[in-house]
Parts: C-alpha cells; structure tokens; sequence
C-alpha cells in the first residue's frame, strides 16, 4: 500500500472481534502494520463494550461466534451510529447471512481466510469514502484529501489536521451535538483537553473561517450552523 494512504490510517482507530484466539492474533498483528490503535475483543458483548468506550472508526467482525454471533453485535451499534466504517469476516456464503448485512448497511465483507491483498482493497475503499470533499455550507467546502477549505470555488484556505479533523467530525455528527468529551477523545486523544485548549483553538479556527459553520451549545458542546 502507498504510504501516504498507510499515513492516513495510523491515527484511525480500529477494534477486531473474533472469538478464536488464534485467528485473532494473526489478524491484530496484522492491523498494527496499518494501525497504531487497535483494539480487539472475543465476543459480540466484549466487543460493544470497547465500541461505546473508544470509539472505533472502522470494526472488523467475525459473524459466528460462540456466545452469539457478530451480527446482533453489529445490530447493536448500527442501532446509534450509521458512521463507523463495517467489515464482516465470514467462513460463509450464506444468503440468509448476506440479506442481514445488507440491511445493516455493512460496508463490506470477506471471506476467511483474511489475506494482505484483500485487506488492502477494503482499506483503501475505505480511504476514498473518507476522501471525498464535504459542503459544510452553500459557499464553503471541505477538501478532506488536500486538508482546504474551498471558499466561493475561489479562495483556498489551509488547515491544520486538527482543524480539518474537527470540521469532518462536526459534519458527521451535524444532526447532533458534537460533545466535549467526544472532542476530547477524537482530537485530542491521549492527552487532557483544556476548557482553555479547546476555547483558544475553536477562536483560532473561527477566525480562518469565511463564514462561521461553527455554532456553540452552552455546557454541551458544538453543532455545525444551518444555513
């Protein structure tokens, strides 16, 4: 794989679930080669723990496991969240088991034995969605590739990863409150958020603005302003 797409994966978190331990550790040492942060659970119950504590932005699941299979894991999750990128490893061709992934609206599955080439093609499906540039309003876009706001299809504003990371995650989360402690965990990762660390880098970013997209709920958090 490039290594500028291998850069773009390292700071995504990711959480493998597979209830053989065997498997499970070819495949988690395989993910470190593209991950710095991967998680990795045993079961479907295990496994949404992780979920709701670290928030995963891509999972990759087994769909048969011992204590019940991946599916009503992923049932769980889909419940609240249509973002986290899904992948489904199966022994299987079942079409019982295709029609539930479908209708839990799985981004991809593959057949075990999980291979290099395999793994790379759904990544890199997986980059390209992520990749593709997002309108915060009328006027203004966000370029997620070459990290720009794009202002009237005229002015080229630049910004730091930080700053694009948090436009992206208020987009995502545009019908609800992005929260402080989600803004904690995505940005700011393993180190303590300041209120003044946050209040100093969302005046930063307002002030790059053209237009303010920015809109603060008092003691929750931030939405994305509606125009």
């Amino acid at each position: 794989m490039d290594k500028i797409l291998l850069e773009e994966l390292k700071n995504i978190p990711i959480l493998c679930v597979e209830d053989e331990d065997g498997i499970r550790q070819i495949v988690v040492e395989t993910l470190k080669y593209y991950f710095d942060e991967v998680y990795e659970a045993r079961s479907g119950e295990e496994a949404f723990e992780i979920y709701e504590d670290y928030k995963p932005k891509i999972i990759l699941s087994d769909i048969q496991m011992k204590d019940g299979d991946g599916i009503e894991f992923v049932k769980k999750v889909r419940k609240e969240d249509t973002n986290t990128f899904i992948i489904m490893l199966t022994a299987y061709s079942n079409e019982e088991y295709l029609v539930d992934l479908i209708n839990l609206n799985i981004n991809h599955f593959i057949l075990k034995p999980l291979n290099l080439k395999k793994l790379n093609e759904v990544l890199l499906k997986y980059i390209n969605l992520k990749a593709k540039p997002i309108t915060l309003c009328k006027d203004l876009v966000l370029d997620l590739q070459k990290r720009e706001l794009i202002y009237k299809n005229e002015e080229t504003i630049f910004l730091r990863k930080r700053e694009k990371d948090f436009l992206q995650i208020l987009f995502e989360k545009k019908d609800s409150i992005l929260t402080y402690e989600e803004i904690e965990l995505e940005l700011w990762h393993d180190k303590h958020m300041t209120s003044h660390a946050l209040k100093s880098f969302i005046k930063d970013l307002r002030h790059k603005l053209p237009i303010n997209v920015i809109k603060n709920v008092p003691q929750e958090g931030y939405t994305l302003a509606k125009f």
